[in-house]
C-alpha cells in the first residue's frame, strides 16, 4: 500500500505555488517531486499548440 504525503507537503505556499504555476498555462505538465514526504522540487513544462 502507498505511503500518505505528511500535511505539511501541500502547505498553503505549496499549493500557491501550484496554483500560480498552472494560471494561464493551456497544455503542459507540472511534474511534482517528493522525497522523504515533503515537495522537494516542482517542474513545469509548457506546450504552445500551433
Amino acid at each position: 500500500m502507498d505511503k500518505q504525503i505528511r500535511g505539511d507537503s501541500l502547505s498553503p505556499e505549496n499549493v500557491k505555488k501550484l496554483n500560480d504555476l498552472m494560471k494561464g498555462m493551456r497544455y503542459g505538465t507540472v511534474t511534482i517531486i517528493v522525497q522523504d514526504g515533503k515537495i522537494i522540487q516542482i517542474d513545469k513544462t509548457e506546450k504552445h499548440r500551433l
